[in-house]
């Protein structure tokens, strides 16, 4: 089930949950933190880890740029400096989860007609 952030009225997605939402591992999360400085998901007291609706977002152009563009880290981060590509890549990946947001209501559909 994928995380609606427009309608959501969660301000905290944890760690496990972001990872699960963009398929990659804990550990894939918290290098990306090490390598790219705009993420930077909020720490309590415990250390725990706590994304905001814009970490997601910034996660998802990372997640764009790097698995599905094939971009190194470091042509991925040299985008996320400049700008211009980022705000392109950005795009990209909120058509991207838009199109798999209709495959799947699609899919439902075909279901329900199917059981006809």
């Amino acid at each position: 089930m994928a995380l609606n952030l427009n309608k959501d009225l969660k301000m905290y997605y944890s760690i496990k949950e972001v990872a699960k939402e963009l398929s990659i591992t804990e550990t894939t999360l918290r290098y990306w933190e090490t390598v790219f400085p705009q993420v930077s998901p909020y720490k309590g007291a415990n250390g725990v880890r706590r994304y905001t609706k814009e970490d997601i977002k910034t996660l998802r152009t990372i997640y764009h740029l790097v698995k599905e563009r094939k971009l190194t880290l470091a042509g991925a981060k040299k985008q996320m400096k400049s700008g211009g590509p980022k705000e392109t890549a950005e795009t990209n990946s909120d058509v991207i989860d838009r199109l798999k947001a209709i495959k799947e209501e699609l899919l439902g559909i075909k279901q329900e007609l199917d059981a006809l």
